[in-house]
């Protein structure tokens, strides 16, 4: 009985599943800023409307006009993440119970993996293990997507914001409801003071490292993801309406009990056996413009 848990390609219980995906939101920038949907494992179409006209008010027995939409369509198509580690083959021989805490236990280090994993994937274009571009992710990143920067001013970063958010001023179309930050950029924004002669900090809530959900009333969070790789991105700014980003449900989980599945040698040499989770997981930069990055100098 005991040893249905091991089959291959079984999946995850449904909820250790759930568990995984409530605890990306916690760990992902973009997943907290966001709006997660429903995803197909095929892949959804999202259709989108600029409206740049007004509604028209039509008097008695007038002539009704025509507005000029601008219709896009993004693909969201999900891409397949994989996480998986040895431990000793004692586990083949632990209670069922012992195995549900063991993979609960593993479906918390893997949701963090898959919401740094969406981070960095979506944010820089980059396989987050390689830290390489993924030709798979050349059209669905930030950093390609979004043109519009700012480079930032040492000591003045509280400006590089308010520079940020003018870019959108002129635009009926996006209003700015999320800032994603690395920690760089949380330490410097919290050396600020309020003046040259005060002691007293600009934004005393960023001070020694705290973590954050809304900075002058403008949601928030800080990662270490938006600067990953040495990546020159400070901040990611703007409407996260146009952001959407969703999981299919099928977590595939196995344990191999044989074989060398990841060239570090023999398992049954080593007395072990490796467990592998893979997730589907997809998103879409729906208009690049409404985002903005701050970048350093």
């Amino acid at each position: 009985m005991a040893q249905t848990v091991l089959e291959m390609g079984t999946l995850f219980p449904e909820k250790l599943v759930t568990d995984v995906f409530g605890k990306v939101a916690g760990k992902s920038s973009l997943a907290k800023l966001s709006q997660q949907i429903p995803l197909a494992f095929v892949g959804n179409k999202l259709m989108t409307f600029s409206m740049d006209d007004e509604v028209n008010l039509v008097g008695e027995s007038e002539q009704k006009s025509y507005a000029n939409p601008t219709v896009a369509s993004t693909s969201i198509v999900p891409v397949k993440v994989e996480y998986g580690f040895r431990v000793s083959n004692e586990f083949l021989y632990a209670t069922e119970e012992e195995k549900i805490d063991i993979l609960s236990r593993f479906s918390e280090g893997f949701a963090n993996k898959v919401a740094r994993g969406l981070d960095i994937m979506a944010m820089h274009g980059v396989n987050p293990r390689t830290g390489e571009s993924a030709s798979a992710l050349a059209d669905k990143n930030f950093d390609s997507l979004s043109t519009q920067t700012v480079t930032t001013t040492s000591g003045k970063e509280d400006e590089d914001i308010t520079s940020a958010i003018a870019l959108f001023d002129a635009s009926d179309k996006y209003d700015v409801n999320g800032l994603a930050m690395a920690k760089a950029y949380r330490t410097a924004l919290g050396k600020l003071k309020v003046s040259d002669t005060s002691n007293m900090a600009l934004f005393p809530e960023l001070t020694w490292g705290a973590e954050i959900e809304s900075l002058n009333g403008l949601k928030a969070d800080v990662n270490s993801t938006v600067s990953f790789n040495s990546s020159s991105d400070l901040a990611l700014i703007g409407d996260f309406d146009y952001f959407k980003w969703g999981y299919a449900k099928e977590v595939p989980m196995e344990v191999i009990p044989y074989g060398d599945p990841d060239g570090q040698g023999d398992l049954k040499r080593h007395n072990q056996v490796f467990i592998r989770a893979e997730a589907y997981i997809g998103w879409g930069i729906l208009d690049g413009e409404a985002f903005a990055r701050i970048v350093g100098a």
